[in-house]
């Protein structure tokens, strides 16, 4: 102020002052004249002050209440052009500090009136200013309504007004700050005593501050109460205010001031108890509001986080933490974990951002945080704050790359988008950032594609912040794109510069103090928060303090930082990546600074490749460097890697290295881009950067194991990716990653464990892969790893390490999954390689070798099944040996499955030839490899018993070497039903050699399971694949292969298997049943295979129904072995061991009989060198034949049961197949004849006669069927015969309660005797005579009736020689058997001439007269029984039908024949007069009399009385005529009658004769007449001549007898042919004539007189 007090400007400030009241006195003259008189008086004032004084200004000062008066005046008149000069006078006057107190005191009352009246509102501000900055006089209340005034100036309409209010306010504030400034530097030397011994206990109190202190406390504390808007205390008069006015000036102190706060209780008072509360209710709109959550739900709405306000906390927060730090420990934790929360995602961007800002400004303050650390992370109970923070910040950067900002309108650069428009294509005005050793790029972040730019915000190490600045918005700013990130990337550069050199200085300061021993040499700050820490000053105590606070920060903030880091690491690495890859476009077009010469162009690496890739030597510049970033620091990489890696990946495609084999990449193009193009520069560089590629990864050998995992992890990562983009295309795929996982395999050989999941995990991925090209090379590295890792010199070798040997070839294994053949291929090779090369030592390893063979399938073409297959005879041929015994069963299984191969028919053929070649190996071997699987199994169960489980595998009761066999017995079955027929041919036959041939290796328990699992369940589905084949024909069978007739339907090729396997299982149970019969349920199997039998044997072909008989018959043949001890000395007939010969069975190939080999000796002999004979029970045994009685009759019965309905389909059995079936009778009767019953036979029956009954199918009869001329008997009637045969042979030397059966026997052989007349019926069908129709004339679809004839009559002749040998039998006379043979007999004698042959009646003539010829005599024996009583009428009948037959002879018959049939009647007569006539007493009368009345007919030639030219021809039979003549006159009457009876025949004839003698005399004397002169036929000559003869020795005879024997009757009749006889004389015949004589002379002893005579005789 010195400028003030000189006498100049005294001079001058008088004169100015008269001039100010001389102009108002003018202003006022009219309008206001007090004004006016008080600017004059005011001016003599002046003038007397002037004149008295010689300190003018201080009597000006004392005064200045009157000086001023008339300027006050003038403003109380609010006419502008007054207030104005007055208000310039008065700051005048203020100016050169002449006002009072009391004067400024109405000064500030005038102001306050112009403010009311809205007056010179800037003037006013003005003078308030010039008031309080010159001087000190106000105070108190005068200066409250002064700084009210301003406030209340700010709060007007006008704008200009405002924004000075504003500003004036702001400097009064600072004003009355200062002069408590000034006030404490005034008095610092003065001790305050009161202060400290009053302790301040009323902090409210304001009684001792001093009063300038005293109005900065009103005024600190009035600001907190406004901006809580709560009422001022002191500021009295405020109408408004507003809160970021308030914050402002708040802040403003606290910056301004800091000492006022720390030196005055009062004051930091205020601090804790009102602004900390303050702040942070003020900040809870911001902690409560998340954004994006909806609020109309909630009752009250979360009030919104409002810009200017928060900003504002924050940076009253942010000089509080600064400043204050050391009071407000507790409320700063609260402030600092308030601005780690506003960096949540969920929180605005501009919220965030400021937040950021905030923290920055802590940041660069390394002191700051060390206190944080001290006061916060190393107390027990307390928040982690500086933890917090660095975690936060991470975060805050890794939220920024996960989610992209919202709500910013900063457009999102892709990097490559050439727009000029955004931040980033302007290189000048981006400053470069150098990070990372020096190499300078474009400033920006990229990861998983969030590209964020850096701006550049500030100079390192200090914190300039743009948000925190913006007082003027009041609406949020948009953040540009990037700025949080670098502000926050910028606080962790700053937080570890700020560690970094504070440790290392206070280090250094350590050593200084160590090195001078001084005491306090330490910066005040630092001592003093030392001294807070610990009152001793020792060296050691201080540095160890020291250390745990570097340590305690290090550890707080290493695990944020180096998350934060290495993910920028990686967005910088992505980066790098994009500029090596070519694609960041800013660095290679023409427009940029960086232009450099371009070294070649390629196609990007990309699923849709668009456009070309330039590269740079800039760009081969970048790539050096990350490979000897890789190089160097490959073991910190981590998961940085799979960056690295891509972006050598990307330029190794653009370059196009190829790789080679072992991994190495080798410059060359498989596949030329259009628009590649490499200059000669690089060209001579591929070589090089090829070594160094591949020496980077040979150096992986040098890496630990985790950072080898972390470069295994991103090759793969990175195959993955070339494998997604290879999808669905053919293009070349990148195989950079397949062939360095190769190489990296290759070169950590010697730790290949650690590595060998992942990676081969990884490949296999790879070889499933659909582009053909990433397929090949991801086997072809697997195949070598795998070769590489087997023949590497482990240590220990592999001969000592299974686990790794399993583990190396495992991958091998694994590749069976996939489908594709080119790797299947692959595989296989490499097996074959491996064979070759280590097959010797593979031990544990064979069971993934077998199974990589065993696993090829059969769609899987035939080149692979091929090299498979090839593989495995190489593993039969060279290394059974060799392999552990264990494996040979998985060979077994390997070999089977080839046999199941349907691709190749000559493989499956083959494997079959392994598997024989296998069982033989086995049969040489056998004790070795069974000592051997004996260990293992022992090994095996006690590791199973010690787990607790049980052992399982295949079979497993059997001991492992019969286990061994039987999976080979197994497989061999299952190829027996094999779809094709050559397999299961060639399959069936080496599976009964092999069980034929080494079965005897067997344990002997073992064969229940080979007759169960094995033998039984192969037939069970070989029946099933039998009756479900198709029954289509097959027209060729493939190429131009003929197919036989026979074998041209599944069906019928199924059907050959069916036949050899049941031949097979039937002769196994015939050659091995010594060992078979012992097993405990032999009969069940004996049932089973029964069951089988007849199943074969009741299906629908004829090929296995016959092979099913003949297995029959081979299990038949079979003879039980004799028991020690009741074994005779003679072997009793069922045993004898006579080979058995079954009658052969006819037919075509089938005519071999079957013989029996091997006798009981041998078997015994056999059986008893293996083991001691088991005794069979005979009664098991019998229950076998049983069985098979049922089986034989169940057989029968369903192949013979006719079918309903009848089409060409019909199934009709076949001959050969009858035949055999009723061959095999016999020699099963053998066996159970002992329990054999009626009823058994009655069954028998039943067959025989359906089996006869069955017709020859159409195809068959032409061998069959003899021509119809011919009188044989098929086969099966032979066979038919037979059985019988053998029964009544049987029953004839068999007990009495056998000839029961006789009967039965005859009924069967009749019925089959009436076969000659009426063949049998076979169902509906029409049956045929074969012998009457041609033979061409049979329809040669429909089934043919043979012809039974021959059949018939052979039964015939059996039936008589049996009666012949059985007639007296008790059986035979009770079941009337004479009389069913005369009544089936008498059919074809009534047919005669009929019968279908000619040779039939006359054999059943014949045939009657022989059983006549016996069994009369015992009928008549039996007569009085009345047993035969039903026969008689049955004869009669049948002479009568016979003797008089309806049919007529053949008109071929020749006279010779005819005479020879003729002579048959007449030895019918002779048998009639020998054996029945004579014995008539013993015979009924009635059959007596029908005999008569027969004789009668055929004694005389009956000829009808029309005499035509057909009848001379009928022959008649003079002969017969004549014998029955003879033997009527014979029995006419015989001398001797004994008995009435006879008497009663002879009457009974002669009446008879008499009759016919009448009855021809009449007839021939009617034709004579007739005839004229023509002679007779001759017959009727002959006749004539007989009848009179017999007239003449009939009288002779009636002279001869006794009168009384005569019947009076008789006599009568005699007389009466008389006149008969006389009319005969005028015949012309002169043999009539001389017969007629003889028979006349007799009549003359009738003459005598007739008187009395006459009377007598009537009397």
């Amino acid at each position: 102020m010195s400028g003030t007090n000189s006498p100049e400007a005294v001079k001058k400030l008088l004169e100015n002052m008269q001039s100010d009241l001389r102009a108002l006195s003018l202003e006022c003259k009219k309008k206001f004249p007090p004004v006016k008189e008080a600017a004059e008086s005011g001016i003599i004032k002046v003038k007397t002050i002037a004149a008295r004084n010689t300190e003018i200004l201080a009597a000006l000062k004392d005064n200045s209440s009157e000086v001023v008066q008339p300027f006050l005046m003038g403003c109380g008149t609010k006419e502008p052009k007054i207030t104005q000069l007055c208000l310039a006078a008065i700051q005048r006057l203020m100016s050169h500090e002449v006002v009072s107190e009391t004067a400024a005191g109405n000064i500030i009352n005038m102001l306050w009136q112009l403010m009311e009246n809205s007056l010179e509102e800037l003037k006013l501000l003005q003078t308030v200013l010039v008031l309080l900055t010159t001087n000190t006089v106000v105070h108190d209340e005068a200066l409250s309504k002064a700084i009210v005034l301003c406030f209340r100036l700010h709060f007007t309409k006008d704008n200009i007004t405002n924004n000075t209010a504003a500003a004036t306010v702001r400097q009064v504030v600072t004003v009355v700050f200062e002069r408590m400034v000034a006030e404490d530097e005034r008095h610092r030397d003065i001790i305050e005593q009161p202060v400290l011994v009053q302790g301040n206990s009323n902090r409210r109190s304001v009684s001792t501050l001093k009063p300038c202190a005293k109005d900065a406390y009103m005024l600190f504390q009035d600001l907190c109460q406004l901006v809580n808007a709560d009422a001022p205390y002191w500021l009295v008069g405020m109408t408004e205010m507003t809160r970021t006015f308030g914050l402002e000036l708040l802040e403003s102190v606290l910056n301004d001031f800091p000492q006022v706060f720390l030196q005055h209780q009062e004051f930091s008072f205020l601090l804790k108890e009102r602004v900390c509360p303050l702040v942070i209710k003020l900040f809870s709109p911001n902690i409560k509001f998340r954004q994006g959550s909806s609020t109309s739900s909630s009752p009250a709405p979360v009030e919104k986080p409002y810009f200017p306000i928060c900003m504002r906390l924050l940076r009253v927060v942010s000089v509080l933490i600064k400043q204050f730090y050391s009071l407000l420990v507790t409320e700063c934790e609260i402030f600092l974990s308030l601005l780690v929360k506003f960096l949540d995602a969920d929180k605005p961007q501009w919220l965030r951002a400021v937040a950021v800002e905030s923290i920055h400004r802590l940041c660069v303050q390394p002191q700051l945080l060390r206190s944080f650390c001290q006061s916060y992370d190393m107390k027990q109970h307390s928040t982690k704050v500086f933890r917090d923070i660095v975690n936060a910040l991470g975060s805050f950067i890794q939220s920024l790359f996960l989610v992209p900002p919202t709500g910013n309108p900063a457009t999102t650069n892709q990097p490559g988008n050439n727009n000029s428009g955004s931040s980033v294509s302007a290189p000048a005005n981006s400053g470069m950032v150098g990070i990372g050793g020096g190499v300078t790029l474009l400033p920006a972040f990229e990861y998983r594609g969030t590209w964020i730019p850096i701006l550049t915000i500030t100079v390192q190490g200090s914190a300039k912040a743009t948000y925190l600045e913006m007082l003027d918005k009041v609406e949020p700013p948009t953040i540009p794109e990037g700025y949080a990130m670098s502000v926050a990337f910028h606080c962790l550069l700053d937080l570890v510069r700020g560690i970094t050199s504070m440790i290392e200085g206070e280090l250094g300061e350590i050593e200084t103090e160590c090195q001078t021993t001084t005491e306090e040499a330490s910066s005040p700050t630092q001592s003093s928060e030392q001294q807070d820490l610990q009152s001793t000053s020792d060296q050691m105590d201080k540095e160890i303090v020291s250390r745990a606070v570097w340590e305690e920060m290090v550890n707080a903030c290493w695990c944020g930082l180096l998350a934060a880091l290495s993910l920028l690491l990686d967005a910088f690495l992505c980066l790098l990546a994009y500029s090596i890859q070519g694609q960041s476009v800013m660095m290679i077009s023409p427009s940029s600074e960086s232009h450099q010469q371009v070294v070649a162009v390629g196609q990007p690496l990309a699923v849709q490749p668009q456009g070309t890739v330039m590269l740079t030597s800039k760009n081969i510049q970048c790539m050096r460097t990350l490979l000897n970033l890789a190089h160097c620091h490959g073991a910190v990489l981590g998961t940085s890697w799979q960056l690295v890696l891509a972006t050598l990946q990307h330029l190794v495609w653009i370059l196009g290295l190829k790789p080679s084999s072992g991994g190495a990449l080798k410059p060359g193009r498989a596949v030329e881009g259009p628009s590649t193009v490499l200059t000669t520069a690089v060209m001579t560089d591929l070589p090089v950067i090829s070594n160094i590629l591949s020496r980077l990864f040979e150096s992986s050998q040098y890496l630990d194991d985790v950072s080898l995992h972390h470069l295994i992890n991103a090759l793969c990562s990175l195959s993955l990716e070339a494998m997604d983009m290879a999808y669905g295309n053919n293009k070349e795929p990148s195989l950079f990653a397949v062939a360095k996982l190769l190489e990296t395999g290759l070169v950590n050989m010697h730790r290949i464990e650690i590595l060998w999941r992942p990676l081969t995990g990884h490949l296999l991925e790879v070889c499933q892969h659909p582009n053909s090209r990433m397929r090949e090379w991801g086997a072809e590295a697997l195949t070598s790893l795998i070769k590489a890792g087997l023949t590497f010199n482990h240590d220990p070798p592999l001969s000592q390490n299974q686990r790794l040997q399993l583990l190396l070839l495992n991958p091998l294994k694994e590749m069976s999954t996939i489908n594709h053949p080119d790797i299947r291929l692959k595989q296989l090779e490499c097996v074959l390689q491996i064979l070759q090369s280590q097959g010797d030592s593979l031990g544990p390893g064979w069971p993934l070798v077998l199974g990589v063979m065993g696993a090829i399938r059969n769609d899987q073409g035939e080149s692979l099944i091929r090299t498979a297959f090839q593989c495995l005879q190489l593993v039969v041929t060279d290394f059974l040996p060799t392999m552990p015994c264990t494996c040979l069963q998985i060979v077994v299984d390997v070999a089977g499955s080839f046999g199941l191969h349907n691709q190749e028919l000559n493989i499956s053929l083959t494997s079959i030839g392994l598997l024989w070649n296998i069982s033989d190996y086995f049969f040489q071997r056998g004790e070795t490899i069974e000592k051997e699987l004996n260990k293992e199994e022992a090994a095996q169960q006690k590791q199973a018993e010690e787990k607790g489980v049980v052992l399982n595998r295949p079979f497993h009761p059997a001991p492992p070497f019969d286990c061994l066999w039987l999976c080979l017995y197994a497989k061999l079955g299952e190829l027996c039903v094999d779809p094709r027929p050559a397999v299961r041919k060639s399959a069936g036959q080496t599976l009964f050699s092999t069980i034929g041939a080494h079965g005897t290796l067997l344990q002997h328990s073992t064969w229940h399971t080979v007759i169960w699992k094995v033998l039984f369940h192969l037939l069970d589905r070989v029946r099933e694949s039998s009756t479900t084949a198709d029954k289509e024909k097959i027209e060729s069978g493939g190429g131009n292969i003929l197919i036989h007739h026979s074998r041209d339907t599944a069906e019928k090729q199924w059907a050959e298997t069916w036949v050899l396997t049941l031949a097979g299982v039937a002769r196994i149970f015939n050659t091995r049943r010594y060992l078979l019969q012992p097993l405990g349920d032999f009969s069940r199997a004996w049932d089973v295979l029964l069951d089988h039998i007849q199943s074969a044997a009741l299906s629908k072909n004829n090929e296995v129904s016959l092979a099913a008989l003949k297995s029959f018959q081979e299990i038949l043949q079979i003879v039980s072995p004799v028991r020690d001890s009741d074994k005779p000395e003679t072997p009793p007939v069922v045993n004898v061991p006579v080979p058995v010969l079954i009658g052969s069975i006819s037919g075509p190939g089938l005519s071999r009989p079957f013989v029996r080999t091997d006798s009981i000796g041998e078997r015994l002999g056999r059986y008893s060198s293996s083991e001691p004979p088991v005794v069979t029970d005979e009664l098991e045994d019998l229950n076998l034949w049983w069985a098979a009685w049922n089986t034989w009759y169940r057989i029968g019965s369903e192949s013979t049961k006719p079918p309903i309905t009848f089409d060409k389909l019909t199934f009709i059995p076949s001959q050969p197949f009858l035949t055999a079936l009723i061959q095999i009778f016999p020699a099963l009767y053998q066996h159970i004849k002992t329990g054999f019953n009626m009823d058994d036979l009655q069954k028998l029956g039943v067959i025989l006669h359906s089996a006869i009954s069955v017709p020859i199918s159409s195809d068959a009869s032409p061998f069959i069927l003899p021509s119809y001329t011919e009188a044989v008997l098929t086969s099966l009637q032979e066979a038919v015969l037979t059985a019988l045969d053998v029964l009544q042979k049987a029953i004839c030397v068999g007990p009495e309660n056998m000839q029961i059966m006789y009967p039965a026997i005859f009924d069967q052989l009749l019925a089959f005797v009436e076969f000659s007349c009426k063949p049998p019926q076979y169902g509906q069908l029409e049956t045929k005579h074969i012998a009457n129709a041609k033979y061409n004339q049979i329809q040669l679809f429909a089934p043919v009736t043979l012809n039974y004839v021959p059949f018939a009559e052979r039964s015939l002749e059996v039936v008589v020689d049996l009666y012949q040998k059985t007639a007296c039998h008790k059986a035979v006379v009770n079941e009337k058997v004479l009389q069913n043979i005369i009544k089936t007999l008498r059919v074809p004698l009534s047919l005669k001439y009929s019968c279908p042959s000619e040779s039939t009646w006359k054999l059943a003539v014949s045939s009657l007269l022989k059983v006549l010829s016996i069994g009369l005599p015992v009928a008549r024996q039996h007569a009085s029984s009345g047993k035969f009583d039903s026969m008689w009428p049955e004869l009669a009948n049948t002479f009568e039908d016979f003797l008089f037959t309806k049919s007529i002879p053949p008109d071929n018959l020749s006279i010779q024949e005819f005479q020879r049939n003729e002579s048959i009647d007449v030895e019918v007569v002779q048998l009639i007069s020998t054996e029945i006539l004579p014995y008539a007493n013993f015979i009924p009368k009635e059959f007596v009399g029908q005999i008569m009345t027969m004789l009668n007919k055929g004694s005389i030639h009956s000829q009808s009385s029309s005499f035509t030219e057909a009848e001379i021809d009928i022959r008649l039979r003079e002969e017969f005529s004549k014998m029955c003549f003879e033997t009527l006159l014979q029995f006419s009457f015989s001398n001797k009658v004994t008995t009435p009876q006879e008497g009663y025949i002879s009457r009974m004839a002669l009446s008879v004769l008499l009759k016919r003698s009448q009855d021809v005399l009449h007839r021939y004397i009617e034709d004579e007449r007739l005839s004229g002169k023509c002679p007779l036929p001759r017959q009727q000559v002959t006749e004539i001549i007989f009848v009179l003869k017999a007239v003449s020795t009939l009288i002779d005879s009636l002279k001869k007898t006794q009168p009384e024997n005569v019947d009076g009757n008789t006599w009568a009749q005699v007389i009466a042919l008389y006149p008969t006889l006389v009319e005969c004389i005028t015949c012309s015949s002169s043999e009539v004539c001389s017969a007629l004589k003889e028979a006349l002379v007799p009549f003359k002893d009738f003459m005598q007189p007739p008187a009395s005579r006459v009377q007598n005789g009537e009397s």
